[in-house]
């Protein structure tokens, strides 16, 4: 069996004081887990230290702090941004105008027009065109023998939904997939600030052309919904509209996207689970859960203090930065049993992956749909599978995953594939 290039050294964690968690080589070349494990259990509240010309900032890494924040907008408020990229530069362009990074009344009444567009009901139509689509790439892909699954399969299924909800053309979607990648991280190497911002600006560009069109000639998706609905005693501004759907597309692409990456990865290095999923033991269910919990692809949200207050003993002041690492909560051994096992029958599976409280996931139920789509999909098709080549990692201090996952396959000789 060809081994991945996915595996990172360990990080040594005492010498916590010379790691910068903003350091996208820092996630991309090493493996933290023991670096998270000291901080739960000796340092659960931890002052980060200023580097150069960036603040410093508070990590919480055990589950419980990191659910309490996610919970507690009063104190712990997304206005000023909710990433470390934007809160050490100077906090977020879009504050109080996208729901992402807004509070109180304002995020209720936006939340409460854009849940119409994300309950099961209405996603019904968008998740049989998931289950379709990705059964066809599956087949195309896996019927190769040889493919980069990244690339061929979980490229495409995401952005696929995300644009049928956003009513974005087909013609453009290869070109909004490359932009939502460079805009949160790069597929190769460091990333630079002059491309992320480009990548950004063209995405804001993109759908402020979309939502004149959608006012000009309204159609059942979710921009006209945003151009038309009423949100409180208003509708919203142009920028608004244009800032949600940025926050929309890039929410239901990327993490989705390297969930499904993570769970093949993962299937292929732990073949008990592999061999677990293509009997039935295990149900999609379960399976999409731990994948979630395992994959974690978001690997921290970001909150702004608003008053003094004293957290384990530390006191944290007015207007600091406080980020909670959803990648060390998934991990916290008094919320999981055995949470270093990838466990696809895993119950009372507590993930913060789609974070907690007002701001949890919009995209909730489809993003576990398309994750169940592609399980349902390589259970049914493959007998093996095994890493055929180099994979390549993101280079993020946001996102964790994998851009590049070339793989080989040998199909179930039971499986007939679809006529359509």
């Amino acid at each position: 069996m060809a081994t991945t290039a996915a595996a990172r050294p360990l990080l040594d964690p005492d010498a916590l004081e010379t790691i910068d968690l903003a350091d996208p080589g820092v996630h991309a070349e090493h493996d933290l887990t023991a670096v998270w494990h000291r901080l739960r259990t000796e340092q659960p509240v931890y002052r980060h230290p200023e580097n150069g010309d960036a603040p410093g900032f508070w990590v919480l890494s055990r589950h419980a702090d990191v659910s309490a924040v996610y919970r507690d907008s009063a104190r712990f408020t997304s206005e000023r941004g909710n990433v470390l990229d934007t809160l050490l530069t100077g906090g977020d362009s879009a504050a109080g105008r996208m729901l992402a990074v807004t509070d109180g009344a304002p995020h209720r009444d936006v939340r409460t027009v854009l849940l119409k567009a994300f309950t099961p009901r209405a996603l019904a139509p968008v998740i049989d065109s998931v289950r379709r689509g990705t059964q066809l790439l599956l087949q195309d892909a896996l019927g190769r023998g040889d493919c980069d699954f990244a690339v061929d399969v979980a490229a495409n299924i995401p952005i696929a939904a995300i644009c049928d909800l956003l009513g974005v053309p087909a013609s453009d979607r290869g070109h909004i997939l490359g932009l939502t990648s460079a805009a949160l991280g790069s597929d190769h190497g460091m990333p630079t600030e002059a491309d992320t911002w480009s990548a950004k600006n063209e995405i804001l560009l993109y759908f402020a052309e979309l939502a004149r069109d959608r006012r000009e000639k309204p159609l059942d998706d979710v921009v006209s919904l945003l151009v038309s609905d009423e949100f409180g005693d208003r509708q919203l501004h142009r920028d608004e509209v244009v800032f949600n759907c940025y926050s929309l597309l890039l929410g239901g692409d990327e993490t989705t996207r390297l969930s499904m990456i993570g769970a093949v990865q993962a299937l292929i290095e732990h073949p008990a689970q592999w061999a677990a999923l293509r009997s039935g033991a295990v149900s999609i269910e379960s399976a999409t859960e731990e994948v979630l919990r395992w994959t974690t692809p978001a690997l921290h949200s970001g909150r702004t203090a608003t008053e003094d207050l004293l957290l384990e003993g530390e006191f944290i002041e007015e207007g600091d930065v406080v980020t909670v690492w959803t990648a060390s909560a998934n991990r916290d051994e008094t919320v999981f049993e055995r949470p270093e096992v990838f466990d696809l029958g895993r119950t009372g599976n507590r993930h913060l992956s789609f974070a907690y409280g007002a701001h949890f996931c919009l995209g909730a139920y489809l993003a576990r749909a398309e994750i169940g789509a592609v399980l349902e999909g390589v259970r049914a098709m493959a007998r093996s599978m095994e890493f055929a080549g180099p994979s390549q990692r993101v280079y993020s201090n946001f996102l964790s995953g994998l851009s590049r996952l070339p793989i080989s396959v040998t199909l179930d000789p039971g499986y007939r594939p679809s006529a359509s």
